[in-house]
């Protein structure tokens, strides 16, 4: 085990605990150790099922980015990106520290963010839940053995779920805080146990980072095709970013976040974390496959206590149900975590209006316009307190994770698709038929078939209209799809409930898009709506 313990240890950083250290422990010991401690149970099949209390789901308005010299002007502030003073900081800091102090156990992880070298950030985990180390061990980037005793980690994370902030000393909103400090290097993390926090600090510091040296960091799904064609999938959680880049006959370079460098797309993290309400066999049988596998963990999955069956259409615990799980349980994937720069862009969306067609084709002005909108719905459970469908604009389709002002990342985007000839298409995994409440979610098996003949080139043969709406081109008929799925209007038994739906949406997006005219090019301009 000394092989695994660092020279550049917690005292190097200034960090004193009497505890009893756990370093870079592997799969089995860390499962072994959550059970003993109670912190879970073994299912049937092997997988590790956990509770994360009341936060299943992240905690947005308790996230904060301290503002000093090094971010006042580079952080987009408002929102998404409140701020906390250096001082409220500082005083956190030194009782997160005091905290560390009393414990009697502790796990370290040392790993990295992001799987191309040259991009990549080295990051150190400290938890007090042996199950927490599980999953970021499972989440991020695993170095070689031997890269672990010379590790000296550019940033912190130090996650304590029965830390509580106090918001007149601290400057929270209430006892749950995620405090960033750029300047610091430092991540504080306390009052949740929701896993998923650690991964998206890290994606905050990436998506920070990379930036500066022209890369394009991404909160979308990526795979490559026979051919060597890879696709990359934005996203927000729920619309199928996970669902539609797991598919066995492509290669998976990841499901969530991804760099876009000269010479490659490349895998921020080493695992995946889908959704595990209501999954079946049937629909999604590589992701159903890893909830059979010693190592996967199993965040708030209903499990009975005498069988050890799993039940993931019970939404009890939550509805917002995880999975994590090492990347390599998805056959076919890629065993360097990268692949080639991309061939086709997938905007994907779930309509909850029922009115955008199930594909279309867009410009690259339109796809800037759709990529900075980032239209979609927040699904139920993602967030605490959405308990069902809700439209929103997430720009860049991950918002809450992009610290920047979102033209930085729209502009990279656009310059990247002028470069490489991307082809673009916004797909609706979202309602037809009807709005959200009378319509149903686009069936998985026409969305599969669309995005197919998108990305193997037969769909650019097809004959398309222009949306009246929307401007951009729809298919008329591609073959394997009912037809009338690829017109919105044609589903609805009112077409005049349609009309008024679409003005509606149309009006959201030109009020949204303001905030980024003064932004943007006139070309992207022009890719606006209009209602027809």
């Amino acid at each position: 085990m000394s092989a695994r313990i660092p020279a550049f240890d917690l005292s190097a950083q200034g960090i004193e605990t009497a505890a009893d250290l756990h370093w870079n422990l592997t799969t089995a010991p860390l499962v072994e150790t959550s059970l003993k401690r109670g912190e879970g149970h073994l299912a049937k099949d092997g997988p590790l099922v956990v509770e994360t209390g009341k936060h299943t789901g992240r905690s947005a308005k308790d996230k904060f980015i301290v503002r000093d010299s090094e971010t006042e002007d580079t952080v987009w502030w408002g929102d998404v990106n409140a701020s906390m003073t250096p001082e409220h900081f500082a005083a956190l800091r030194e009782d997160f520290l005091a905290a560390l102090k009393g414990k009697e156990t502790l796990f370290v992880q040392d790993l990295y963010g992001g799987s191309q070298p040259k991009h990549r950030v080295q990051v150190r985990v400290i938890n007090e839940l042996a199950w927490h180390n599980l999953f970021i061990r499972t989440m991020l980037v695993r170095p070689e053995e031997e890269k672990l005793t010379g590790f000296e980690p550019e940033f912190t994370i130090i996650d304590l779920p029965s830390f509580r902030a106090d918001p007149s000393r601290h400057g929270t909103r209430g006892e749950t805080v995620i405090a960033v400090n750029l300047s610091e290097k430092l991540i504080l993390i306390g009052g949740t146990k929701y896993a998923g926090e650690m991964k998206k600090s890290v994606f905050g510091i990436l998506n920070y980072k990379l930036p500066v040296d022209g890369i394009m960091p991404m909160h979308c799904s990526a795979n490559i095709g026979p051919e060597g064609d890879t696709a990359v999938f934005f996203g927000l959680s729920g619309t199928g970013k996970t669902t539609l880049s797991a598919d066995a006959s492509r290669t998976l370079i990841g499901d969530d976040e991804h760099g876009w460098s000269d010479t490659a797309v490349f895998n921020f993290e080493g695992g995946c974390y889908a959704k595990m309400i209501r999954l079946s066999e049937e629909a999604e049988p590589e992701i159903y496959a890893t909830t059979r596998r010693f190592g996967t963990v199993l965040e708030n999955v209903v499990m009975d206590p005498a069988t050890r069956e799993l039940d993931f259409d019970d939404s009890t615990l939550a509805e917002n149900s995880r999975g994590a799980y090492p990347i390599h349980y998805i056959p076919n994937t890629s065993a360097q975590n990268m692949g080639p720069v991309p061939h086709n862009i997938i905007m994907l969306t779930a309509d909850a209006f029922g009115v955008l067609p199930p594909i279309s084709r867009l410009t690259p002005d339109q796809a800037m316009y759709h990529f900075l909108s980032g239209y979609t719905a927040k699904v139920a459970g993602t967030e605490m307190g959405v308990t069902e469908p809700q439209a929103t604009f997430s720009t860049c389709f991950g918002a809450p994770f992009m610290p920047r002002h979102p033209s930085v990342y729209g502009n990279l985007l656009k310059e990247r698709i002028a470069k490489g000839g991307v082809r673009c298409w916004l797909i609706n995994t979202g309602w037809t038929g009807g709005k959200y409440g009378t319509g149903h979610r686009m069936p998985i098996k026409e969305t599969r078939a669309l995005l197919n003949a998108a990305l193997d080139g037969s769909l650019n043969d097809a004959e398309f209209r222009v949306d009246p709406n929307f401007g951009f081109e729809v298919p008329v008929s591609v073959p394997g799809v009912d037809a009338a799925i690829l017109d919105p209007r044609s589903t609805w038994d009112n077409p005049e409930a349609y009309d008024e739906m679409a003005v509606k949406l149309v009006g959201l997006f030109i009020e949204n898009f303001a905030q980024f005219e003064d932004h943007v090019d006139e070309g992207v301009r022009q890719a606006a709506p209009t209602a027809a």
